[in-house]
């Protein structure tokens, strides 16, 4: 039997059982780390419950991700940034040398991971880490160009499902394919991804099947025949027609009707076995067309192969059919009130077969709009980008279903235009204008306008435009405008669109941003209190077991990478991880506190100044202190404290600590006397770091070592009763 033959859900069951794999994969450890505090470089903290409601299950958040780097490599990178920095004058000389090829991609600025390729598994770790923390339920990748990017996807679902199997959580994953074409990329992806059953538990599940975003009037391989050079107008008590034979099954048939601009255009179309006369096999009215609209008729069950008329009678309103006067297709005829006449009609056949009945059973389609200014036409429509004020996009039951945000907009004066055009709706576009401010790019005003939107309208699913696009072609037109250089999509840093941390300008402000927005709309869990126990710093542990709550980290994110760039001859290559923090405990009494980590392996022996680093905010004040770090903890040696100086990374000398480490296990014990303190604070912020420290910036903390808990964030530990 022909596994194509089959049922699509038994044919998943099948390959599962055959790879060893699961239907359902186990759920992963809940790290919290919606609880984890943080504040960023522009002073706005993360907000926490409970500033922000209690989780909500059924609130989902979507992010536009792309997977095109490296698939278009034509030389560079070419950093649009850069290259203006270097001739300011350039976007007037497209035969710049500093310029790449016409149409060859082109960065709008660097990546903190520099120019990466998205095969890249360091990356596509941190990435998972990263988005997970932020609370991200779903990554969309992005097939609208005609290319899946199979050998990428399919990196990705490995790395991701590889973090699963250590008890790990990540985004899913769906695809949002071309417009106005989608059958290509759904049937490559049903062949390469669907249909095999490649990692299934990272599909994402939208009212109960994978979501696709596509047409699916538009995933039918079909015939047409669009010539046309004269309107046909159907006259009250006439009718017209057209014949056509096929040898394929059908599912449905369609005729373009010219309305001449005028609203309340109404017709019927008919479909008739053989000829005029035949046997009435289906037939739909028609109302308020649109001017040069395909008419529709499905057909269910589909015809199966023959000889067929399609009928239009009963206007209502001007409405006509859009016609040839010479023949132009080769299995049919035209007809006015049944005979047959010169010329042939506008027709389309849409065939189908087991593979498109399969397609459109197991998936939830939601068709794309690629308008920024329209909004929905119908039911179970998603945008993907609008300008503020973004519209509601509701389901068949009337739900507020989706809407999208974005942090800037290729939008000039209303239409769709190029980032690269003065007058685009960048970073800093809010309240009908851009922030002529140097520092609003920071800000991310744009995204914070169409979050407040969003916020107030509440729908169930929430589409971001998006974590790392980075690159845009380089052109001379774009949508009838010719300017010597011109960039669509994205251009510089004030007009781009990516959330991922940027290297210098506006660094990781846009991540916190998202976090916080997030937060706002699916909610947080409590902060959780602590129950503490009085411990013996003797190595051994059990007293430890009974302390809540358990702090928890990524589990296999220690910073181990190699893997060339987007410029062949650049590598990057980072091996700084070394203990994997998977865990951490506090514990305190009126005069001591005491803190407990737990790694995945062994912890490596003693050494230097990055080794089992714990930071301390005893203020829980990132105004004080390095990065809000008033102490730190074995930084110059095992047992060292050390406090902040001046709030840059210096340190004095504070005293020693006692500690015990044995295996994956080490404790420490602090008086409160050591940190300044004469009673145990109502809260404290606290966190791991292990061979981190390079740069001495927030970076350490992303590019290097393990971090727990991840970047910016701190565990934050609350006293009982507070």
């Amino acid at each position: 039997m022909k596994s194509l033959a089959m049922p699509a859900m038994f044919r998943l069951l099948i390959s599962v059982l055959l790879t060893g794999g699961s239907l359902a994969a186990v759920p992963p450890a809940d790290n919290r780390s919606d609880t984890w505090v943080a504040t960023d470089a522009l002073g706005r903290k993360v907000p926490i419950f409970p500033e922000v409601a209690a989780p909500r299950a059924d609130r989902t958040v979507g992010l536009f991700y792309f997977l095109w780097h490296g698939a278009h490599i034509q030389g560079g990178p070419f950093d649009i940034t850069k290259i203006l920095a270097a001739d300011p004058n350039a976007l007037q000389k497209p035969d710049s040398p500093l310029w790449g090829p016409l149409h060859v991609p082109h960065h709008w600025g660097e990546s903190l991971f520099g120019y990466y390729l998205t095969d890249d598994e360091g990356v596509l770790r941190k990435h998972a880490q990263m988005l997970s923390d932020a609370g991200v339920d779903v990554v969309i990748f992005d097939g609208t160009n005609q290319l899946t990017y199979r050998d990428y996807y399919r990196t990705l679902l490995r790395v991701w499902s590889d973090m699963r199997q250590l008890g790990n959580h990540t985004p899913q994953v769906a695809f949002l394919t071309p417009f106005g074409d989608p059958a290509k990329v759904i049937r490559e992806l049903w062949r390469d991804l669907y249909s095999p059953g490649l990692h299934p538990d990272l599909w994402f599940q939208w009212a109960g099947k994978p979501l696709i975003l596509a047409d699916p009037e538009l995933i039918f391989e079909r015939e047409e025949n669009a010539h046309q050079n004269t309107p046909a107008e159907l006259q009250p008590g006439h009718t017209l027609g057209q014949s056509f034979t096929t040898d394929r099954s059908v599912g449905a048939v369609s005729a373009r009707c010219p309305t001449w601009n005028t609203s309340g255009s109404a017709m019927t179309l008919t479909l008739l076995r053989g000829g005029p006369g035949g046997e009435r096999i289906a037939a739909e009215r028609f109302h308020d067309v649109g001017d040069h609209a395909w008419l529709r008729l499905k057909l269910n069950p589909p015809l199966p192969p023959g000889s067929y008329y399609l009928e239009a009678s009963e206007p209502g309103g001007r409405i006509g059919w859009s016609s040839h006067r010479e023949d132009k297709f080769a299995h049919g005829a035209a007809f006015a009130d049944g005979d047959e006449v010169a010329g042939d009609r506008t027709l389309q056949l849409q065939f189908t077969d087991s593979d498109t009945q399969q397609i459109l059973e197991f998936f939830t389609f939601r068709k794309p709009q690629p308008d920024y200014f329209q909004g929905p036409t119908k039911p179970d429509m998603w945008s993907w980008l609008e300008i503020s004020p973004q519209h509601v996009f509701t389901n068949a039951t009337g739900q507020k279903e989706q809407m999208s945000v974005g942090v800037g907009q290729n939008a000039v004066n209303g239409r769709l235009g190029s980032m690269s055009e003065s007058g685009a709706q960048g970073r800093s576009f809010h309240d009908g204008a851009t922030d002529p401010r140097p520092e609003a790019v920071r800000y991310g005003l744009n995204a914070a306008e169409q979050w407040e939107r969003a916020l107030k309208e509440d729908p169930r699913f929430i589409f971001v435009t998006g974590w790392n696009e980075w690159i845009a072609g380089r052109f001379t037109e774009f949508n009838r405008i010719q300017l010597p250089v011109m960039f669509v999509d994205q251009f510089d840093q004030e007009h781009s669109r990516d959330i991922e941390p940027m290297r210098g300008g506006h660094g990781d402000d846009y991540y916190y941003q998202f976090v916080s927005n997030v937060r706002r709309y699916k909610g947080a869990q409590s902060l959780p209190r602590l129950e503490s126990r009085p411990i013996q710093i003797d190595g051994r542990f059990d007293d430890w077991a009974d302390v809540q709550p358990e702090f928890r980290d990524t589990i296999g994110d220690p910073v181990r990478r190699e893997h060339r760039g987007w410029d062949t001859n650049v590598t990057y290559r980072n091996v700084t991880g070394r203990n994997d923090i998977v865990a951490a405990k506090a514990s305190w009494n009126k005069s001591t506190a005491w803190f407990y980590v737990r790694t995945r392996e062994s912890i490596t022996p003693p050494g230097g100044r990055n080794w089992m680093v714990l930071f301390l905010d005893t203020d829980a004040d990132t105004r004080t202190g390095w990065l809000g770090y008033d102490f730190v903890i074995n930084h110059a040696g095992a047992g060292s404290l050390e406090r902040n100086v001046g709030g840059g990374f210096s340190w004095s000398k504070a005293g020693k600590v006692k500690w015990h480490m044995h295996g994956n296990e080490l404790e420490l014990a602090i008086p409160w006397q050591a940190l300044g303190l004469k009673v145990p604070p109502a809260k404290l912020d606290f966190k791991w770091a292990d061979n981190c420290l390079q740069a001495r910036d927030w970076t350490d903390f992303t590019l290097n070592g393990d971090a727990a808990p991840n970047d910016r964030f701190n565990y934050r530990a609350i006293q009982t009763g507070e």
